[in-house]
């Protein structure tokens, strides 16, 4: 009835002892385990088997197994209610998997940087503090005379090029 497939594709089905194996082995943010594990307990788990892109959850009775990936959770029905906590879940329709609905793990819904800091109002210390210095006026241009055999400009040290 609810037998372990076969393997998938790229080979890499494997059943894991523990959820808590799983979801390290999937690098699932650990933000979401709490929240994964509360499904797992609330729905009634017999086994989880690596799929690769995912975590097939095979349920005790009746139902379609769940799918655990790194940010949603699917396989549910539609007149399905899981209460998490005091809430129930937020089920939306699943594209992928036709009849049935997914919830979006915790970690989406925080924020992906901490709110950057408001300007102050106030002037910055440094250019109300100091007073700004006076701009450099242009060095004048030094003549340091004309070569007499060749007609170019001499250097500062008085030479030229024919010298």
């Amino acid at each position: 009835m609810n037998e372990i497939q076969g393997p998938t594709p790229a080979g890499t089905s494997r059943p894991y002892r523990t959820l808590a194996e799983a979801l390290r082995a999937h690098r699932i943010d650990p933000a979401n385990h709490a929240f994964i594990t509360a499904i797992v307990d609330a729905v009634g788990i017999t086994s989880l088997i690596d799929r690769g892109r995912y975590i097939e959850a095979i349920r005790r009775g009746e139902g379609a197994p769940l799918h655990i990936g790194r940010t949603y959770t699917n396989g549910f029905a539609a007149d399905e209610l899981i209460v998490i906590g005091s809430a129930p879940l937020r089920l939306q329709p699943s594209e992928g998997r036709a009849p049935y609905f997914y919830a979006v793990h915790p970690s989406e819904f925080l924020p992906a940087t901490a709110a950057p800091k408001k300007a102050s109002r106030a002037p910055r210390a440094s250019s109300v503090s100091a007073p700004r210095a006076p701009k450099a006026t242009p060095v004048a241009e030094r003549d340091y005379g004309v070569c007499d055999v060749c007609f170019m400009v001499r250097n500062a040290a008085g030479r030229c090029n024919c010298d």
